[in-house]
């Protein structure tokens, strides 16, 4: 594909949706109106985010497959002089799928929304907000330059403070400030190791700055690497997010609308990883390799806790949520993603990076057939939901429990399914770790890893056994059938918002070269620079 075709796709990418957003609060012209101006602002949302995924198909369609390691599509173009920052746009291997992910995530978001509007108030701003969002997103998977890219994760930020404030259940409001209070925090200490790595290094371009730790030439000394690095790996921990900073996430999923829950988990999370990868690895490699133990021993903590966690919200009596217990399960896979990271090695770094990619498409799902559930019964409460007068989902609405089922053994790592070879390639990367890293240490992760995968898979059964099936199975001619309200199957809008997800998960799983091929050679490339 042309050169300039690519930039204009890219920076179309960043573009449309925030253009969108400013038009979808301006009134509908009269000829688009259809049934009335919320209807046609809502199919605005669709429309924008239709062609903004149009055109992130169109890039990796493009995209040179030969030298993913290659930035591409490059946009380079002055904004600030005295500062030296600059408007500079790419996309590489790594960069790429997220891109796409993000863009997918969002349109089938914007369609479950269109025919499942969630109750709050305008219309308007609730599609304003959610293409703000993309766009915020966008841009942090395709600026190149230190401070673009704090902009850009910030930006993320208030529109999803709104979207649980405004749009969101029970206790929104402390969900929505916990969230907000938790990302800000942790993005003013993020700043300040951003601006330590720009103003030592000379330069605030990612690239630049990457090349001249590769090449021996950074800026950076020892002291001020491991000083920048822990600044930045403290507010991208946040995002990621990384126990024991997690505690904002089950609140911020519980509390958010269907929407809300499902870019938060398929995608905001992916942000803080992303960093980690692309700023903390390359450029600061002394100190991510100072801190390499201690991020690994972080993200096993994780693992252990999520799933332990998830099992006692999953237990009968226990009065727990299911949207909570889908949060509490991200915090156990992000640390897969995390503790691949921390190994250093070609192998982790791209288990995490699929695994980032896997977590994104399964737990989307997942929230989406809770929420979906949640429209139905009127309640997330597993109890609830798995007692007489409760979900039954097999014998009720099959299709419904069908999907259900499969997202839940997707994300327990079954094998043919995308979340196994994630989560597999970390504990590979762990049981051979980068050079000068100990290597009991990370046996000894690897095999908390594993049995983490273990407790993953007794609570995604468990939670398939009680809403599947129900607890208490109903005798025929006892005339408890009749106790169960009607419970409708999937519809033909949500069969449509969910089946790219099923699709792509079945996909990645039977072949993973499709999206290891896009990150190796750029892994390998960021990696250049530290010990392996």
């Amino acid at each position: 594909m042309n050169h300039t075709v690519q930039q204009l796709l890219l920076a179309a990418l960043v573009v449309l949706p925030l253009l969108g957003s400013v038009a979808a609060l301006l009134p509908a012209p009269p000829g688009l109106r259809g049934r009335g101006p919320d209807q046609a602002v809502m199919r605005h949302g669709v429309t924008v985010t239709g062609v903004v995924l149009a055109a992130a198909i169109a890039l990796a369609a493009g995209f040179d497959h030969d030298h993913p390691a290659r930035m591409q599509a490059q946009t380079d173009i002055g904004w600030i002089p005295a500062l030296d920052i600059r408007i500079h746009l790419g996309v590489d291997g790594v960069s790429l799928p997220l891109l796409v992910l993000t863009a997918l995530l969002t349109f089938l978001s914007a369609l479950y929304a269109y025919f499942n509007r969630p109750s709050g108030p305008s219309p308007k701003a609730f599609v304003a907000l959610l293409l703000l969002l993309e766009s915020g997103t966008l841009a942090s998977f395709a600026v190149l330059d230190l401070m673009l890219f704090f902009l850009a994760f910030e930006m993320v930020l208030i529109p999803m403070y709104f979207l649980i404030n405004r749009w969101g259940g029970a206790e929104r409001e402390r969900a929505a400030w916990r969230f907000i209070l938790y990302t800000l925090l942790g993005s003013v200490v993020m700043l300040l190791g951003l601006l330590l790595v720009g103003l030592k290094g000379g330069t605030f371009d990612m690239v630049a700055l990457a090349t001249d730790a590769s090449d021996g030439a950074s800026g950076l000394s020892h002291t001020t690497q491991l000083i920048a690095a822990l600044a930045i790996i403290a507010g991208l921990a946040v995002k990621a997010p990384m126990w024991p900073l997690h505690s904002w996430l089950p609140d911020a999923h519980t509390a958010a609308p269907t929407v809300g829950s499902v870019l938060l988990a398929g995608v905001l999370l992916k942000m803080g990883t992303y960093g980690l990868v692309r700023i903390v690895l390359p450029m600061t490699p002394d100190a991510a390799h100072t801190y390499a133990p201690y991020l690994a021993a972080f993200a096993v903590v994780g693992i252990i806790y999520g799933s332990l966690a998830c099992l006692a919200l999953a237990r009968a009596g226990a009065k727990g949520d299911l949207k909570r217990l889908i949060a509490y399960s991200s915090v156990g896979h992000m640390g897969f993603v995390l503790l691949g990271i921390a190994t250093l090695t070609p192998t982790g770094v791209n288990g995490a990076l699929f695994a980032n990619i896997a977590h994104g498409l399964i737990t989307g799902l997942l929230f989406f057939l809770v929420g979906a559930l949640k429209d139905r019964s009127g309640t997330t409460d597993l109890d609830q939901l798995s007692g007489t007068s409760g979900a039954a989902l097999y014998g009720r609405a099959p299709r419904l429990g069908g999907l259900l089922a499969f997202g839940a053994v997707a994300s327990l790592g079954l094998p043919g399914l995308a979340g196994f070879w994630g989560e597999m390639l970390a504990m590979f990367g762990a049981f051979d770790p980068a050079d000068g890293l100990s290597r009991p240490a990370y046996l000894t992760y690897m095999a908390l890893a594993a049995f983490g995968t273990l407790l993953t898979a007794a609570y995604m059964l468990i939670v398939v056994r009680r809403v599947c099936m129900g607890d208490h199975p109903i005798e025929p001619g006892t005339g408890s059938e009749a106790e169960r309200p009607a419970l409708a199957d999937v519809h033909g809008h949500e069969f449509a918002a969910w089946s790219p997800l099923v699709a792509l998960t079945v996909l990645a799983g039977l072949w993973p070269a499709a999206l290891l091929g896009l990150t190796d050679p750029a892994v390998q490339q960021l990696l250049a620079g530290g010990t392996r």
